[in-house]
């Protein structure tokens, strides 16, 4: 699981600084997790997410944010809570999920949301 920067997250996910409508730039769905160290739900989510990105790898790729290091990210997705998911399907809009989830409901919006079994 990769911990993007503002810089990764602008070659890897959505040039922000350079489109103005959503264009993601991966072949494969996503999901984004803004996190922080200090959130006790962030780290009830993190396992999850390890076995997820385990499970689904090469189908759907996991990556993590830090919202204390990485504020730019945060301002621009306006995180207020945390955890704040981010699921990006290939061909349509991200959906932003907030707060800690079960294992159930990642694998339910992983195949409603970002459409993969």
């Amino acid at each position: 699981m990769e911990h993007l920067t503002t810089e990764a997250f602008r070659e890897k996910i959505f040039d922000y600084t350079a489109e103005r409508d959503w264009k993601y730039k991966g072949n494969v769905p996503a999901i984004i997790d803004f996190y922080a160290d200090w959130c006790g739900p962030c780290r009830m989510v993190a396992p999850v997410l390890e076995a997820l990105d385990e499970e689904y790898r090469g189908r759907v790729n996991i990556f993590k944010v830090n919202t204390e290091e990485e504020s730019e990210l945060s301002s621009i997705f306006d995180i207020r809570s945390i955890p704040s998911i981010l699921f990006i399907p290939v061909v349509d809009k991200p959906r932003m999920s907030m707060g800690a989830m079960s294992r159930q409901d990642f694998i339910r919006m992983i195949q409603d949301v970002l459409k993969v079994q």
